[in-house]
């Protein structure tokens, strides 16, 4: 009975789960996990085939509906377009994942070009921004919900090369926390601060990258990406009804400005 009562707090069944950033890596790890634990998921990013696939893959393993809607985060045109899909074929969002991000590379920070900028920012905190606003509004006058921001250790760590980034996932934090005040108290928005992931990106490391991450991380490693579902289960269920406005490190334990 006890171990029942405590399945439930994670328990998502029949909830609307949107995730940015669903079609690959962290964000696909946490629409399996949202899947499994019975929820309707929605997959968005901005290839509509990505979008497509990851679905089917999650349908045909789960057995639950996940509806894949293309939507470039960094167009507010867009963002409305797939928020109001959304409620037109599901009836609400419970739970809205901005995991969609970006970080380009580039030589120097006098390489960087205003397109550019603007597009880093656009993607990884002007897009959440919009879609926080439109879906906080409508949870807060429905029957609430959950936004979880995801972000990253450059927020409070940047490193030399990821400055545009870095800038963004900081204000990304502190959109979390005005978020929380905003919405409340109908609404929790949270956030997850991952640090190294072996996802896709993580092929380009070079072997420098990997043993300085050996040597820097207390774990020893870089995380799985399975790794981010347990911050991700919590955050969108009732288990975290009492927590909102906190940003919580999924990094392997390193330790700020290190």
């Amino acid at each position: 009975m006890q171990a029942d009562k405590i399945a439930h707090y994670f328990n998502l069944t029949d909830k609307v789960v949107v995730v940015t950033g669903g079609s690959r890596g962290l964000g696909f790890e946490m629409s399996r996990a949202f899947a499994q634990s019975g929820a309707k998921v929605v997959i968005s990013s901005r290839k509509p085939e990505g979008c497509q696939h990851a679905a089917q893959l999650i349908e045909q393993e789960t057995g639950q509906a996940c509806l894949p809607i293309a939507c470039h985060v960094g167009d507010w045109d867009a963002c409305d377009a797939m928020v109001e899909k959304v409620y037109e074929q599901l009836g609400c969002i419970d739970v809205l994942v901005n995991n969609a991000g970006m970080s380009p590379r580039y030589e120097s920070p006098a390489t960087v070009s205003r397109e550019l900028f603007n597009k880093v920012i656009g993607v990884n905190l002007a897009g959440p921004f919009r879609l926080s606003a439109i879906v906080g509004e409508k949870m807060a006058l429905g029957q609430g919900g959950s936004i979880i921001n995801v972000s990253s250790i450059a927020a409070v760590a940047p490193s030399a090369s990821e400055l545009p980034y870095a800038a963004a996932k900081a204000g990304l934090n502190n959109l979390t926390e005005g978020l929380a005040h905003t919405f409340g108290p109908r609404v929790r928005c949270n956030a997850i601060m991952p640090g190294a992931f072996l996802t896709d990106i993580s092929i380009a490391w070079s072997d420098k990258v990997k043993s300085a991450l050996g040597e820097s991380v207390p774990l020893g490693r870089a995380g799985k990406p399975e790794e981010i579902v347990g911050a991700a289960l919590y955050l969108a269920s009732e288990a975290s009804r009492y927590t909102t406005g906190a940003v919580i490190k999924v990094d392997g334990g390193i330790a700020f400005g290190s």
